[in-house]
């Protein structure tokens, strides 16, 4: 008789932004929470700042940054979605009263490993991350040849393929947006 092993951990890509309050504050204290949820890998990217895309007029610039981290093998991306949600209203987000509006902090679940998903509550990877320079900048410093799950280019390939964005900008290095460190590559 052959005793199954777990599966190991799964990697997943969060992207983080906020424009309310301390922005820069926000993402930061954001990621180090990620951090020490990674049971063994973890990568941040720096943080960029981005104008506002779809979001109401005058709405404030946002600071944005991506992780990559692994996360546990009793996870699945609906109990780590919800988790992520839950973080969102411990920093202080609000039901959305509006489309887009400004927000003390958004976690978006990009991928996770191979899946690809199209529920009501959760689409994998995220549908329009392939679009979003400001998500693609972050992403491709930390993996640049990674493969959205179902796009069949890589980051670099998908950035390639965007306007260029002369509002985005990075803000704080690599070494400089977490004060915790940065623990091993995950790639």
């Amino acid at each position: 008789m052959h005793s199954k092993h777990p599966p190991g951990p799964t990697t997943a890509y969060v992207a983080l932004g906020s424009n309310l309050g301390d922005p820069a504050a926000q993402v930061r204290r954001a990621i180090e929470r990620l951090r020490h949820a990674a049971p063994d890998g973890f990568v941040s990217s720096s943080l960029w700042g981005s104008a506002p895309v779809d979001c109401p007029p005058d709405s404030p610039r946002f600071v944005n940054a991506v992780v990559g981290m692994n996360v546990s093998k009793y996870e699945t991306p609906e109990t780590f979605l919800a988790l992520l949600q839950q973080w969102e209203k411990e920093f202080g987000r609000r039901p959305k009263g509006v489309m887009n509006e400004a927000r003390s902090l958004d976690l978006d679940l990009i991928a996770w490993g191979d899946e690809i998903r199209n529920g009501p509550g959760l689409v994998l990877p995220h549908p329009r991350a392939h679009l979003r320079r400001f998500v693609l900048e972050p992403l491709r410093e930390i993996a640049a040849d990674l493969m959205l799950p179902g796009e069949g280019r890589s980051v670099s390939q998908l950035l390639a393929n965007l306007p260029a964005d002369p509002d985005l900008r990075r803000i704080a290095t690599q070494a400089d947006s977490v004060a915790v460190g940065q623990g091993p590559n995950l790639e």
